[in-house]
């Protein structure tokens, strides 16, 4: 996988001001984590990282920080090679807020994600009207640096109706181990849902409801004269 270059400088000052200050100027906050060490707080050109994120390797992509020293301290600063820890997006305009790298050795293995590339149109939707589902998108793996496919193709040309393919079904390059449950569907071919009509005389018994019966007093019986139980609780009738 080839490598990028990134120009960065270190920031003093950090928070929520003056990183809307950042943007507003047109750099793009980030913070650098390192083993055993402190994290670093960077900034860097917008229009820079925009082309970084957009080659073939996406987010994946392995970079090379040349990293300026700051105002207050002019020690020289090592270059790092980093990968992107995690982006956090603005939501409407999808412009990046700010940056995570974490600094990676190429001899190390690292665990990333990538895509998987569904190809091709399978023969249960285009002959038999079914529907592709693909719940799964993206693959776990565990591989060098150096060693990150761009993503994973899947061809589900041959797939007919109710077939599906799991992620056991992949086709791994050498040097990559992947993570992700391999008994995980990451496609198939599902019958179309039909949704059951419902007849006018159906619906019509659906909407009525029944009938109510009240309950009858307990001192009463069917044709409204008290019962014996009744009579009895109350006593002998008295003569006159």
């Amino acid at each position: 996988m080839d490598k990028s270059v990134l120009n960065i400088d270190i920031r003093e000052e950090t928070g929520k001001e003056a990183n809307k200050k950042l943007r507003v100027a047109g750099s793009v906050p980030a913070v650098l984590y390192q083993k055993g060490q402190k994290a670093i707080s960077l900034k860097m050109d917008a229009r820079e990282l925009f082309h970084i994120l957009h080659t073939s390797a996406g987010e994946n992509v392995i970079i090379t920080l040349k990293m300026k020293s700051s105002d207050s301290d002019k020690t020289p600063q090592k270059d790092k090679t980093v990968i992107i820890k995690e982006i956090q997006y603005e939501p409407i305009k999808e412009n990046v807020l700010h940056v995570d790298f974490s600094e990676i050795s190429l001899t190390d293995k690292i665990e990333v994600n990538i895509p998987i590339d569904v190809k091709g149109e399978p023969v249960g939707v285009k002959t038999d009207g079914g529907v592709l589902d693909n719940p799964l998108k993206e693959l776990h793996i565990e591989c060098l640096p150096t060693n990150i496919p761009e993503h994973i193709i899947l061809h589900v040309e041959e797939l007919n109706m109710n077939d599906s393919l799991k992620v056991k079904d992949l086709e791994i390059p050498e040097g990559v181990t992947v993570l992700s449950d391999l008994e995980q569907t990451v496609v198939s071919v599902m019958p179309p849902r039909v949704e059951e009509e419902v007849s006018e005389e159906d619906a019509a018994e659906e909407s009525q409801e029944p009938e109510v019966i009240g309950e009858k007093k307990s001192d009463e019986s069917e044709g409204g004269e008290p019962t014996s139980e009744a009579k009895e609780a109350k006593g002998p009738k008295k003569e006159e």
